[in-house]
């Protein structure tokens, strides 16, 4: 009998420990859960807030060393022995063709551009635009001379006025080459490179929107191409803001062309004749406040509209005359 109670009790006191430890268990279990939701749901506020935070997350996973050396082997550039050529990695592969001898084509390469701008290759007229660019935006003297050369040269082929194109890059950057906005919008003349991926391909891939020189080269044929389209420089600068779409800009042609002027001013030349256009006035009655921007985008590319060059900003238009 007395055998029996000791078994009875000890079955008692195993079933209330397995009980108690498992009660344990599930509590520790159940708190644990909601400390990894609480901290999840902070992860993802933190995120949010500070997009920055993300790239460090990432840098602590395991899998970070490998996707550096992949980003590393993209960019890397590979000499071909039997061409003699630099081939970007990123450059979509091309077959090699056969010539007559049997040997491979060469495939054609964007062309190298010297990027060491001495003060002697610059104009008399360059060098002070480069100097006072420089003191304006503090910018170094080595990287405005590069800058505003490349400006020259493009223009003189896109037949632009090379004060224009930095008027634009003041405005858009204060020529800071990596700038970005939060729309997507890249480099020193904010193009849209995910929008005009075609044109940065052959400069070695949407990467080159932070290459200053190759930013320029896109910014001022896109500049060129609205001005075109558009008919005119307020037109034109209208469409490369984004806003063809609508009756005014909001001020944004008013400050380039301010920043164009001071440019001639500093070059010495002599200002270009300014004129509101009607787009970027107030409505005179309700009725021209509903025609004015059925008139606007009836006159503007509907690509352009849908696919701007970059972010609508708070500017307004004005007309500007272009030196050919």
């Amino acid at each position: 009998m007395l055998g029996r109670k000791t078994a009875d009790q000890s079955a008692t006191v195993v079933t209330s420990l397995a009980r108690a430890t498992l009660g344990g268990i599930m509590t520790l279990a159940h708190h644990s859960l909601m400390v990894l939701g609480v901290a999840a749901i902070a992860a993802l506020t933190l995120m949010f807030v500070k997009p920055h935070f993300t790239e460090h997350l990432k840098a602590l996973s395991p899998f970070a060393a490998s996707t550096v050396a992949a980003s590393a082997e993209i960019d890397e550039v590979v000499v071909s022995k039997d061409v003699g050529l630099a081939i970007p990695m990123d450059t979509p592969a091309q077959p090699f063709r056969q010539t007559a001898a049997g040997k491979p084509a060469a495939v054609k390469q964007p062309a190298k551009i010297d990027l060491e701008i001495t003060k002697a290759s610059l104009s008399d007229e360059q060098m002070v635009v480069s100097r006072w660019i420089s003191r304006r935006y503090r910018v170094a003297a080595d990287a405005t001379h590069m800058l505003v050369s490349e400006a020259y040269k493009n223009a003189h082929k896109l037949q632009l006025d090379p004060l224009l194109i930095l008027a634009v890059a003041a405005i858009e950057s204060g020529f800071n080459p990596f700038a970005e906005s939060a729309m997507g919008a890249q480099g020193l003349m904010q193009v849209m490179s995910k929008v005009h991926r075609d044109k940065f391909r052959e400069h070695g891939g949407l990467h080159a929107a932070l290459d200053p020189v190759a930013n320029i080269k896109v910014g001022s044929a896109i500049l060129k191409d609205y001005v075109k389209q558009g008919g005119s420089v307020e037109a034109g600068l209208k469409r490369y803001v984004g806003a063809a779409a609508f009756a005014t800009d909001s001020g944004y042609g008013a400050r380039v062309l301010a920043e164009y002027r001071r440019l001639q001013a500093v070059a010495g030349k002599s200002a270009p004749v300014v004129s509101t256009v009607a787009s970027s006035a107030e409505p005179n009655s309700p009725a021209e406040a509903v025609s004015a921007p059925k008139k606007a985008v009836a006159a503007e590319d509907k690509s352009a509209a849908l696919a701007p060059h970059h972010k609508i900003e708070s500017e307004k238009i004005a007309v500007a005359a272009i030196s050919g």
